[in-house]
């Protein structure tokens, strides 16, 4: 089996365009976009084995897969993201790969094209901002429809501008948590308090995707353009909490997932978490949680036994 990529060929459209195109990617196809002006959007549906797509800096984009799971890359992180999960992304390039069987869409475009969408009539100054999490069911049927609509399926009276404007009021909405922490953000504009967010958002994903040992502070305030110091304490300004804290708290979080869900040993469990010890991880479970490992396994396995 040839298993060499498949380059796409992407004509450039007119820059003052503001047309939603249509893509579909088979077994070993890549598209790499190359950085454009103008206003239109792309529509990816990818289905099989090795498929690859590419975005530039300065892109925002939507990735849902369908099903299989997809492996994402930037700025040298690399994270993956199961089905029925998101994940919006922007300002730096961007991998998407999906190297098992599986179907995936993606919405991408200049960040200018897609402002034009998000307040087309100058109101408010709505954003999107890069986040990854379980995927609500109407954004899931509006990506859906929206690529079948791009791809001619559906009535002519349906254009594919109009949803992908539906596409991003779903985004907006289910992101208004975010926007109220704006906020809190340092900045005496909105769109520099929006930049403070989109910062420490970077900082957070970091956090997010590291594999087992703890994020390093100074990494992590590079990645923002802050000092250490600085960015403790904005952090702790718009989150509750600082960067470490975080961290904490989602190892804990991913520690009970493990202990209650899995057969994982509790030795393999503290040292794929990054604990100094398995004596470390108990006293911090137990401390966490107020009551120990073994205690959370056996009543899980006997609430197992009950539902059988």
């Amino acid at each position: 089996m040839d298993d060499r990529k498949h380059f796409k060929p992407i004509p450039q459209p007119d820059v003052h365009s503001d047309t939603v195109r249509f893509h579909t990617l088979h077994f070993a196809d890549e598209i790499q976009f190359q950085p454009r002006a103008g206003l239109s959007l792309d529509v990816i549906h990818a289905r099989g084995r090795g498929t690859r797509l590419q975005m530039p800096a300065g892109w925002l984009s939507l990735c849902l897969p369908l099903s299989g799971r997809l492996h994402l890359g930037s700025a040298g992180s690399h994270w993956e993201l199961p089905a029925g999960n998101w994940q919006a992304w922007r300002d730096s390039p961007l991998r998407v790969g999906c190297d098992g069987p599986g179907a995936w869409l993606a919405l991408a475009g200049p960040l200018a094209a897609w402002q034009r969408r998000l307040h087309p009539h100058g109101s408010g100054r709505p954003e999107i901002f890069p986040r990854a999490g379980a995927c609500p069911r109407d954004l899931r049927r509006l990506l859906v429809r929206l690529a079948r609509v791009a791809r001619g399926d559906m009535a002519a009276g349906e254009g594919p501008s109009r949803m992908v404007e539906a596409v991003c009021a779903a985004v907006v909405e289910q992101q208004r948590d975010l926007s109220a922490l704006v906020t809190r953000c340092s900045g005496r504009t909105r769109q520099r308090r929006q930049q403070t967010m989109l910062r420490l958002l970077r900082v957070r994903h970091l956090i997010e995707n590291c594999e087992g040992e703890r994020p390093d502070l100074a990494q992590l305030a590079r990645s923002a353009s802050y000092s250490p110091w600085h960015l403790i304490r904005v952090h702790r300004d718009v989150f509750g909490e600082t960067p470490s804290e975080y961290a904490a708290r989602l190892r804990l979080q991913q520690a009970w997932t493990l202990v209650r869900d899995t057969r994982t040993s509790i030795c393999e469990i503290s040292e794929a978490l990054g604990f100094e010890s398995q004596s470390a991880f108990c006293r911090s479970f137990k401390r966490s949680f107020g009551c120990t490992a073994t205690e959370v396994r056996s009543a899980s396995g006997e609430a197992a036994r009950l539902a059988a």
